[in-house]
């Protein structure tokens, strides 16, 4: 510290006797010295001295020094140690984080940094002075000005983005960074482009055709791939970047043969003395997992997932990947991760499927890799998160695949093979039946999933038998369902059992002939749809009761003689009601859980609490729900006489619909009027508010720079006239902030109303449009009826006039 106030004496010269300088005051000196000194070596002293107080004194520096410190950058580019100075000091005011001088300073704003981020950016020409000087070799000035953008991305990320991406070789300087041999630079480079690419697809492929994939993998095969160290994660986590949700550079990475190169990432240890696996190895491996998913993932297009797959499995990364699932020692995240992983690499992959269904666990004696991930799926001492990722990957073994859903429902059926060997049907019998909740939702969505589009194996299940008590006959597996989802009281149970026979039983009339058989089923769905209890998981039970029993009713061949599709439906329409159906049915999709699963083929719970609906039930329901609805609309057909009397002149029914028509024609061009007005409304409140936001903004900065000044001014005489005067400018502005911060609040709510009633008005508008379409359908279905029968009457010899009046052709602008 001593040293530190000579050095400032030597820089500012002896301070008055008597009067100890201000930090505000120290800080205007220095600044006055960088912008008047005439000597180089004087403002190199004044930068250095600036850079030491712009950790305690942020704001002073910030707000009197940044102008300086720009024009620092532009003229004494010549001199690195200035540059250097100079670089630190803006770096250390925009700094995201607060520092330890700062924090017993309550005055400085959290997000001080950010502010003066934003007063920085607002001229772009100063973005493109610190990307010049990462063209200088200097290692300090090289790297102070990559840490500046580093922070400059922390604050603003999406502003500095759009800036970079029209400057240009912007993204080409920091690109060349990576080849820099001083380690430091290239580490700090890393973690600038992470910010770099996160979210910016442009910016994404701009990286990706640099050579950035070439560049990453000699870093990581330098380091030593996963038993690298953090550098390797960053590579990784830049990887995961410019390929998450970018199809062209997932593109460019599969025909580049850089799926090949990720290899080596999975050699798994072979030295039993070998520790194996370090905290940094796991997070690398970690990572690579990820790019790994990224590249299969459902939601990239099938054609882009097929192929991946396909290098996968030719390269030899399947069987890596088999090989860590198989391997002893794996802690237990990335065994998580990779059973999810090898689940992605094999979905709707037939060839890989059966790779994966033909390997075999090294145990004593050995059996297939799917039957051991089974035990551990209906283990309840298993980790949570280890038996979800199980059940995902033998949903995507079994997913577009009917051989292996046939292979699934062959080990149920009685065969002359070794009996005493465990079978995955076995497995999931045993989990379908036992006490424990988890194993019961897990394997009775592992059996719907054998079900999904094949018919064959609805019919095959069928012929499944248990035998329940010694002595009595074998129940089908589809009676002790059904006999199970009446007597258990456990809600995840509850809910497995309906969503397997709802698949069960949809497109297969043989499936619900045999559950209409049990006793007591189609009772049990009646009363729990009509039941009245008021909570959200029970609503979701009467929705899914309703769903099934509309199933019952829809696929029914008549074959059972008590519950034909006609009685079944009046028992619905008396017990239940058709408004009550429709409004229980609705309930299914309005839960929580229903719409987070129906996002994502991979059931994302945290807790076993959130273990519910599956992914695929979400698309039965979606596909049916619609289709049941219609089918119990019941259409009265009227008897010739009826028809005659509403197909005379001067119908009422065709005068109803008609006045109607009109009626909400009219509504319809009032509406449109006032959607009209609305849009011109808001469009003079949004100009008006971007005007209030940019004055606003400006003040800001404005009052910024005051309270520097007036921090300053306050360590001054009170002879000196000047405080009162900084302190009246400071008020004046203060005064006119919270006036415009005012006018930008009433602006925002007036805008917010606006653009209620806007939305409001446009879904009254789509009603009366799509109620206007439903009524000319049944116009057009009424007019048919009635030429139809006029003709008969024509042909019985009766003249018929025709009275009624065009109908109008509504107006739909």
């Amino acid at each position: 510290m001593d040293f530190f106030k000579s050095g400032l004496k030597t820089v500012l010269g002896a301070p008055e006797p008597g009067h100890q300088p201000s930090g505000a005051e120290t800080v205007e000196r220095l600044v006055d010295r960088v912008n008047n000194s005439t000597l180089l070596e004087d403002r190199r002293d004044a930068c250095r001295a600036l850079k030491a107080m712009s950790r305690k004194y942020r704001v002073e520096v910030g707000a009197q020094g940044m102008e300086t410190l720009k024009q620092v950058l532009e003229l004494d580019r010549a001199d690195s140690e200035t540059i250097n100075y100079a670089l630190d000091t803006l770096n250390n005011i925009m700094s995201p984080s607060q520092f330890e001088e700062e924090e017993d300073n309550p005055q400085v704003p959290m997000n001080i940094g950010e502010q003066f981020t934003e007063m920085f950016i607002k001229d772009h020409h100063n973005i493109q002075l610190v990307l010049d000087l990462l063209d200088e070799y200097d290692f300090r000035v090289r790297l102070s000005a990559v840490q500046l953008l580093t922070s400059l991305l922390t604050n603003r990320p999406k502003d500095i983005q759009e800036i970079i991406l029209v400057k240009p070789m912007g993204v080409s300087k920091m690109m060349d960074l990576l080849s820099d041999t001083r380690e430091v630079i290239r580490n700090e480079t890393l973690l600038l482009l992470i910010k770099l690419t996160k979210g910016n697809a442009n910016i994404q492929k701009i990286v990706a055709f640099e050579n950035a994939f070439d560049r990453l993998f000699e870093i990581v095969s330098s380091e030593g791939f996963s038993d690298g160290g953090i550098i390797v994660e960053d590579c990784l986590l830049l990887m995961l970047n410019l390929l998450k949700n970018n199809s062209s550079n997932i593109n460019f990475f599969k025909e580049g043969s850089y799926i090949q190169k990720m290899l080596p990432m999975f050699n798994t240890p072979e030295d039993t003395e070998d520790p194996g696996w370090s905290p940094q190895k796991v997070s690398n491996v970690h990572c690579m997992l990820h790019i790994v998913r990224t590249l299969v993932s459902p939601s990239n297009s099938a054609q882009i997932v097929l192929d991946c797959q396909r290098i996968m499995k030719n390269v030899g990364l399947l069987d890596s990947l088999c090989n860590i699932l198989m391997a002893s020692g794996v802690p237990a995240d990335i065994l998580t991760e990779t059973i999810n992983t090898v689940g992605e690499v094999v979905r709707g992959n037939v060839g890989n499927q059966d790779f994966i269904g033909n390997v075999m666990a090294p145990s004593n004696p050995p059996r297939p890799a799917i039957v051991v991930l089974l035990m551990s799926m209906v283990n309840e001492k298993q980790p949570f998160s280890l038996r979800c990722a199980v059940l995902y990957c033998f949903q995507c073994y079994l997913y577009h695949n009917e051989m292996s859903q046939a292979n699934l429902v062959q080990t149920l059926l009685p065969s002359s093979t070794d009996v005493s060997s465990l079978t995955s049907g076995q497995l999931l019998c045993g989990g379908l039946f036992s006490s424990d909740v988890l194993s019961n939702w897990f394997s009775a969505v592992s059996l719907m999933h054998a079900l999904i589009d094949n018919p064959i194996q609805k019919e095959q299940l069928l012929r499944v038998l248990l035998a329940t008590n010694i002595g009595s006959s074998p129940v089908s597996l589809l009676h002790q369902c059904t006999l199970l989802l009446q007597q258990t009281t456990k809600l995840q149970t509850k809910v497995a059992l309906l969503m397997l026979l709802s698949q069960w039983m949809s497109e297969c009339p043989a499936a619900v002939s045999a559950f209409l058989r049990v006793p007591g089923g189609v009772g049990y769905l009646v009363n729990q749809t009509c039941s009245n209890e008021h909570d959200e998981n029970e609503y979701l039970l009467q929705g899914l009761s309703a769903f099934l029993l509309a199933i019952c009713i829809h696929f029914n061949d008549d074959s059972v003689e008590n519950y034909s599709k006609d009685s079944l439906k009046q028992l619905l329409v008396k017990r239940i009601g058709m408004e009550t159906f429709t409004a229980k049915l609705s309930e299914v999709s309005k839960h929580e859980l229903y719409n987070k699963a129906a996002k994502h083929p991979q059931l994302r719970a945290k807790i076993p609490a959130e273990v519910l609906i599956d992914y695929e039930f979400c698309r039965l329901f979606k596909v049916l729900e619609s289709v049941l609805v219609k089918s119990f609309i019941v259409k009265e057909e009227a008897s010739p006489e009826e028809a005659g009397e509403r197909s005379s002149p001067g119908g009422a029914a065709l005068e109803q619909y008609k006045a109607l028509i009109r009626q909400q024609d009219a509504r319809l061009q009032e509406l449109v009027a006032q959607l009209d007005a609305l849009l011109q409304q808001n469009q003079s409140l949004q100009s008006a508010l971007n005007d209030s936001l940019a004055s606003n903004s400006h003040l800001k900065d404005e009052n910024t720079l005051l309270k520097a000044q007036v921090s300053a001014a306050k360590c001054v005489p009170s002879t000196d006239t000047t405080p009162s005067q900084d302190n009246a400018r400071a008020s004046e502005y203060e005064a006119r902030i919270q006036q415009l911060t005012a006018e930008v609040t009433r602006l925002n709510d007036l805008l917010r109303t606006s653009q209620e009633e806007k939305k409001s008005a446009a879904e009254e508008l789509e009603k009366l449009r799509n109620d206007q379409d439903d009524l000319l359908v049944l116009l057009s279905d009424l007019d048919m009826k009635v030429n139809e029968y006029k003709m008969r009457l024509v042909s019985l010899g009766e003249k018929v006039e025709d009275e009624n009046p065009e109908v109008p052709e509504p107006n739909l602008t």
